[in-house]
């Protein structure tokens, strides 16, 4: 799956490597109502183009995981500032 990686010299590694830093810190950075979306960006880092198969929970379920991560940003980072505006999709 990564072949053409053997057929990179150094300089391309290294720009490879800063375009898939770049994109990991921008999904690391997401804030806000940003946390809840998918990231079809990231996944486009990947050399392979696919459309990604997803299957969504039906909605007291997603809701229920949602309640969890957002539960679990509490106990993970306690001191994040809040963010309190609602979304304007």
């Amino acid at each position: 799956m990564d072949d053409d990686l053997q057929t990179f010299d150094r300089d391309k590694l290294i720009a490879e490597v800063k375009r898939l830093r770049a994109g990991i810190r921008a999904h690391r950075d997401t804030s806000g109502h940003d946390l809840c979306w998918h990231h079809p960006d990231l996944w486009d880092l990947l050399p392979e183009k696919t459309e990604p198969s997803i299957a969504v929970p039906p909605w007291p379920k997603f809701m229920r995981g949602c309640i969890q991560y957002r539960q679990s940003l509490d106990e993970q980072a306690p001191d994040a500032p809040v963010f309190d505006k609602e979304f304007n999709g």
